[in-house]
């Protein structure tokens, strides 16, 4: 009897779930009713009235309007976040790069993936070397370059558009230009949620533009890198150093400037001395220079020594020292 009371119960619990939420119920699901659903045409309006503005989120793209080979965006990386880093786009004359605010070995997998995951086909790729060559079209390859930059755990990346044919790099200042402004957005997304390192490329690690040597007791920075881009480098470096520039003679490759100590110009901002903005690129004309520094380019490489005018060689430590931590 107990058995056939619960079966009853059942039955009426499962055709009373059925009258409710069934096809055929009260409250029949709804959710695939949209399959069904027509466009209907758009509403006419009297001449009296306009339609209001409206902007369309989720535009749909007619297919026959699209090209046979689309370039889909690059994908970001998802990595747990290592703080902000810098990248920017340089140039100086037609030679362009990118520089960026962390060591080479964390570049190389975001510059490698940048090309894997774009429609060129990759047809190399050297840790060691930091070069990456891309099969650009029928005529040109690219040559991604990633190297160690001037300042301590900076990366720089140079793109070179190389004739098949001939093997020779082409001069193409626009292109590479939009090609490295590409990169340089890929990497401003994706750098700063970088976590990971390439252990392939630790070597590009140590391979810094930047050295310090000592000659006769004086210390030396010796820059690989040619005169244009050390004279360059060495102007940016005085200017975020807050060294103030009295005259320079290029073509003998000399500063001459002017140095306060950080006690001293603390002393002197705390009085409403003088101070400079870091972007700012005056030469104060007029005023005695306190130092030289010369830049000599020797065998490929460019050489940066300070003197002081008096002869004290700690000042001129203190300012070379300066002037090294503010190069990039």
């Amino acid at each position: 009897m107990k058995i056939t009371y619960s079966l009853v119960l059942i039955t009426f619990f499962l055709s009373a779930c059925s009258t409710i939420g069934g096809p055929d119920g009260y409250f029949p699901d709804k959710k695939y009713d949209f399959l069904d659903e027509k466009v209907e045409e758009d509403i006419a309006l009297p001449g009296s009235l306009s339609k209001p503005n409206s902007e369309n989120h989720y535009p749909v793209v007619d297919l026959e309007e699209i090209d046979n080979v689309l370039e889909v965006p690059k994908p970001r990386q998802i990595f747990a976040s290592s703080g902000n880093s810098s990248v920017q786009l340089r140039r100086l004359g037609e030679l362009m790069w990118i520089y960026i605010e962390t060591l080479p070995s964390t570049s190389w997998p975001i510059a490698k993936n940048y090309w894997d995951t774009s429609k060129y086909e990759v047809v190399g790729a050297d840790p060691i070397s930091g070069e990456i060559e891309v099969d650009f079209n029928i005529e040109t390859k690219l040559q991604m370059k990633v190297e160690h930059g001037i300042k301590e755990a900076s990366t720089e990346i140079f793109l070179y558009p190389i004739n098949k044919s001939s093997g020779d790099i082409e001069s193409n200042p626009d292109f590479v230009q939009q090609e490295l402004e590409k990169i340089v957005e890929y990497f401003a997304a994706s750098v700063s949620n970088f976590s990971g390192t390439s252990l392939a490329a630790q070597n590009l690690n140590e391979m810094k533009k930047a050295n310090i040597f000592t000659e006769d007791g004086k210390t030396v920075i010796a820059l690989d890198l040619n005169f244009d881009r050390a004279w360059s480098s060495v102007s940016r470096a005085l200017i975020a150093a807050d060294i103030i520039t009295n005259d320079r003679d290029r073509s003998n490759g000399v500063f001459f400037v002017s140095y306060a100590k950080e006690e001293e110009r603390g002393l002197f901002g705390l009085f409403g001395g003088r101070s400079k903005s870091k972007d700012s690129q005056e030469i104060v004309l007029g005023e005695e220079s306190q130092f030289e520094i010369t830049i000599k380019e020797e065998n490929g490489k460019s050489f940066v020594r300070a003197i002081s005018k008096d002869g004290n060689i700690s000042d001129s430590e203190q300012l070379l020292s300066k002037i090294n931590e503010s190069l990039s």
